[in-house]
């Protein structure tokens, strides 16, 4: 279960500027019903460029609520140009936080005060520039994906999923997803490769990877997972509770555990259970 901080849960329960603005300045949309999130942000904005007023519609959960309704608290007040320097990691930070599981909604609120703000000055918006759609479950663009992995600085595809729902589909888009990721850190390191991490970073991301995507689902059956050591490309496991002693647990290790630790960790991964 996701915990929400109070501001969240406050914005969620008693959102701000909920509504349009008949003759908005400035109009902006992202995302659609059919993927489960919308948002449309409206805005006034005076002769000096100041953003007098900011109203929003949404259809999504409790956190894009929270998102879009503190967005228009942090830019009622501040001129065009301070308002394009806000980011979706400003507006998770107000809010004292979001899951990981639920950053997209800070990105949605971020992309629709983008879009309004290219309408302003009459500049052509994300629906008008064409490029390729990598996640077909929820729309999701390769130029979107790709901004998103720059301006957080992600390094894992579940990442990638938390901050833009590509992926949590159907989950065909990964491969894709994992090429543009791998091209975006090579850029990233200045077209130099990644540094390898120390045992104790790869230790750690394993541990991550275990817990979050490994254990849930073992779980649900009784069992469970352990991680003993790491040893060059060796990751040496022991399955508990169920799984110990299941007839399937080769299968388990190689065909479920082994595949996620490679879909995140490379192909020359190999899992043995200790």
């Amino acid at each position: 279960m996701w915990e929400y901080t109070e501001t969240v849960k406050e914005h969620y329960k008693n959102p701000k500027n909920v509504g349009s603005i008949e003759d908005a300045d400035a109009i902006g949309e992202v995302g659609s019903i059919a993927c489960g999130d919308a948002l449309k942000l409206y805005l006034k904005i005076d002769n000096n460029g100041i953003i007098t007023e900011a109203k929003f519609q949404t259809f999504g959960c409790g956190s894009a609520v929270a998102s879009a309704s503190i967005l228009t608290e942090m830019i009622i007040g501040k001129t065009v140009r301070e308002a394009e320097q806000i980011t979706n990691q400003d507006i998770a930070d107000l809010l004292g936080g979001l899951p990981e599981q639920k950053m997209h909604c800070s990105v949605m609120g971020r992309e629709a005060l983008e879009d309004a703000l290219a309408n302003f000055k009459g500049k052509p918006t994300e629906k008008k520039i064409k490029s390729k759609i990598i996640c077909g479950c929820f729309g999701v663009t390769e130029d979107k994906i790709k901004e998103i992995i720059r301006k957080n600085t992600l390094n894992l595809v579940d990442e990638i999923t938390n901050y833009t729902k590509a992926g949590g589909g159907c989950g065909k888009c990964k491969d894709d997803l994992l090429k543009i990721l791998n091209e975006e850190i090579s850029k990233r390191n200045n077209g130099a490769k990644e540094k390898p991490l120390t045992k104790t970073q790869l230790i750690l991301k394993v541990n991550k990877i275990l817990e979050n995507k490994v254990a849930p689902e073992l779980r649900k059956d009784g069992g469970d997972i352990e991680l003993i050591d790491i040893e060059d490309n060796k990751i040496f496991v022991n399955l508990q509770g169920a799984c110990k002693n299941c007839p399937s647990s080769n299968l388990t290790l190689k065909n479920f555990v082994e595949d996620i630790l490679k879909e995140h960790l490379g192909e020359n991964i190999e899992v043995v259970e200790a």
